[in-house]
């Protein structure tokens, strides 16, 4: 079978989707539905059943996707064996600032004992511009805080918010709250004008950056506060205390996205070692399944 179409399948099923596919593929929605009917012509039966709101697989779908799966990753490492070491696989990422120094500093080493030839390229931005970069076929991974519902996103645990001032600071130092924050999409902002407003604080935003570096040199130097997860506290800096009357921030949910069709060796090993960094890391909380959560009558 043509790898191509079995790529294109992949991506339709565990991207639920023809156009969500198409973007991950760089290619029409069009073009998709095409390879589609390719695939199904050759195996002769339908391999998914379309709805105006669905796209899910038929019993024959069923059958062929650990098939594909397994035909993709044989044909990525053939490809990796048959190529020159030097010219190496490259794994492109995206990730924030901030989860870039909590967790590459462990993962890039880690990875290189295993896979010393693959070349990693980091982008750095803030989580809903990586994941638009992603759905265009721009990026191959990517570790983002969850900014709403996608077709791509695993879900790996939850971290708190919180208000954090520089330590000589008190927030009984300012009657309008100054405040340093990422530019508008970032969920970080959403929450801090959301928590703020049931509490009808008065606030000010007086420095804007989509750099934590530019967010965190205006908090440590006491000239304003922002909102961060307790894994990204700057030096100088504490987290407000909950008997400082400062509203509650809530969580922010943690996913990763990677490409479907993309199974070769390494490319698994890097994402299994990224998820399990994460999972693991002391301000991640497990999340439990929303499957778990009907089971039991949990309500959320």
């Amino acid at each position: 079978m043509d790898p191509d179409l079995l790529r294109a399948f992949v991506a339709v099923a565990e991207c639920e989707g023809f156009s969500a596919a198409g973007r991950i593929l760089n290619r029409t929605q069009s073009a998709v539905s095409l390879q589609i009917k390719r695939l199904e012509d050759r195996v002769r039966e339908p391999l998914f059943e379309r709805t105006s709101r669905s796209v899910t697989l038929t019993p024959a779908g069923g059958r062929l996707l650990p098939y594909a799966r397994q035909i993709l990753k044989l044909q990525d490492e053939a490809k990796r064996v048959m190529h020159s070491q030097r010219e190496g696989r490259l794994i492109r990422l995206g990730i924030s600032e901030e989860q870039a120094i909590a967790y590459l500093p462990l993962l890039l080493p880690q990875f290189a004992e295993g896979f010393p030839h693959v070349r990693i390229e980091v982008v750095c931005d803030i989580s809903s511009n990586l994941v638009q970069r992603f759905q265009e076929g721009l990026l191959d991974v990517v570790l983002a805080v969850r900014h709403g519902p996608t077709q791509t996103g695993q879900l790996l645990g939850r971290e708190q918010m919180v208000w954090v001032i520089a330590a000589h600071r008190t927030i009984d130092d300012w009657d309008t709250l100054p405040l340093a924050l990422n530019p508008e999409g970032c969920i970080f902002r959403a929450h801090a004008f959301a928590a703020l407003g049931r509490e009808q604080r008065q606030w000010d935003v007086r420095y804007t950056s989509p750099s934590p570096t530019g967010l965190n040199v205006a908090v440590q130097a006491g000239l304003a506060l922002t909102v961060k997860t307790p894994r990204s506290l700057p030096p100088g800096c504490r987290i407000v205390s909950d008997d400082a009357g400062l509203p509650d921030l809530g969580y922010v949910e943690i996913e990763l996205h990677r490409s479907p069709g993309e199974l070769s060796e390494e490319f698994e090993a890097f994402c299994r070692a990224l998820s399990n960094l994460v999972v693991k890391a002391e301000s991640v909380e497990e999340v439990e399944p929303v499957a778990a959560l009907a089971e039991t009558g949990a309500e959320g």
